[in-house]
């Protein structure tokens, strides 16, 4: 029996949870005579995803624990609160997160998407929470006995920043929902005029924090040689204010107007990605990069920077460029913008290259994982 936190599916984590959602999903599926104990607290606002609805799957067990997250309850009480009783003793605990439960008397798995705050420490409000951040994720990976990560970019950084060993480190890359996929053409119109974008724009979909590289994105928007426009898709954090008053500044001048939406509706955003001219990926630094696969899954041309896990999730089906220069972006934007035959080969590209990917794969690699464990419990130590 394999128990996942499953706590993080909430609106505080849409990453985590739609990684967390997806695997139990997929786990159910790949493997129909292991039994899942889903973890899950329903006093957390949760409005993207059904947990109740994973127990459509005969292997998967709900059970209600009320322990928040960030808690030091969660230390000591996970498999002891209400709901949680002997029968629900796991032979193995997966944490989708590395704040998590590090003294239960439980092997246990934990994924670590990215280091990010290590490399950006502008990306963290506080001295206090850069030193919390470095001491959770040491903790984690050290009362761990084994690490989930999506790219060999992160097993790297996990091994030369903090000096976890290779071998105790997974590499299990991730998969796009299968809601992403090429869309009709009257769906692509629809959301075009919903939100009134011109027939060509060139798409970012995800926050502005420093290390997605805007800054660079925007800068060579305004050296475009063809008018259109940029669409930045996402979150709007107002602690950035440097690059949104750059945004602003700059977004009525050049080659064409930079539009931001920053509430995009789950039910547009697979339109939106199949109707873009090409998606961007501008980032310094990715974990793995999740929305570059969701672009090519719907059929987008991709341009993406040549830098950390995103070599390794778009191959060579995507155009990658230097994240600091400006111009080298700025003529590949020109490039695929002016060239539609360019458009159908790297469209082709981008369904070819996310066929390698899906979650029945993520789920087989993090079951061998969990069988590993489960054989050390049950033998000698």
């Amino acid at each position: 029996m394999f128990a996942i936190d499953a706590r993080y599916i909430q609106d505080h984590f849409p990453g985590i949870g739609r990684y967390t959602y997806n695997l139990i999903d997929a786990l159910a599926r790949v493997a129909p005579d292991e039994r899942f104990v889903v973890l899950h607290n329903p006093a957390l606002r949760n409005t993207r995803y059904d947990i109740t609805a994973l127990v459509r799957h005969p292997n998967v067990e709900l059970c209600r624990v009320d322990v928040p997250t960030f808690s030091m309850r969660e230390q000591f009480a996970l498999l002891s609160s209400r709901g949680a009783s002997t029968r629900h003793r796991p032979y193995v605990l997966h944490s989708p997160y590395f704040i998590k439960p590090y003294f239960l008397r439980v092997r246990s798995v934990v994924t670590i998407f990215d280091l990010i705050p290590l490399h950006f420490p502008s990306d963290v409000p506080s001295r206090r929470a850069r030193l919390f951040f470095r001491w959770a994720v040491r903790l984690a990976a050290r009362t761990a006995a084994r690490i989930i990560v999506p790219s060999a970019s992160t097993c790297n950084d996990l091994h030369v920043r903090l000096g976890v060993p290779r071998e105790k480190i997974a590499v299990i890359p991730l998969a796009a929902d299968e809601r992403f996929a090429p869309q009709p053409s009257a769906e692509i119109a629809r959301v075009r005029e919903k939100y009134a974008l011109p027939s060509d724009y060139c798409l970012y979909v995800g926050i502005n924090k420093p290390h997605k590289n805007l800054a660079t994105l925007i800068a060579a928007w305004q050296r475009v040689e063809r008018k259109g426009a940029l669409v930045i898709a996402g979150a709007w954090d107002a602690r950035y204010a440097e690059e949104q008053e750059q945004a602003g500044g700059q977004g009525s001048k050049g080659a064409g107007e930079i539009r931001f939406i920053h509430d995009v509706g789950d039910k547009d955003l697979p339109a939106l990605y199949a109707g873009a001219a090409c998606f961007v990926m501008p980032s310094f630094c990715e974990g793995f990069g999740l929305t570059p696969l969701e672009a090519m899954a719907c059929g987008a041309p991709v341009i993406a920077s040549n830098t950390s896990s995103l070599p390794e999730v778009v191959g060579d089906a995507a155009l990658l460029f230097d994240p600091r220069d400006a111009n080298a972006l700025a003529a590949l934007l020109t490039r695929v913008l002016n060239d539609v035959a360019l458009q159908a080969e790297l469209r082709a590209k981008s369904l070819a290259r996310v066929a390698q990917f899906s979650w029945e794969r993520t789920a087989n690699d993090t079951l061998r994982v969990y069988h590993t464990l489960g054989e050390r419990c049950n033998g000698p130590d």
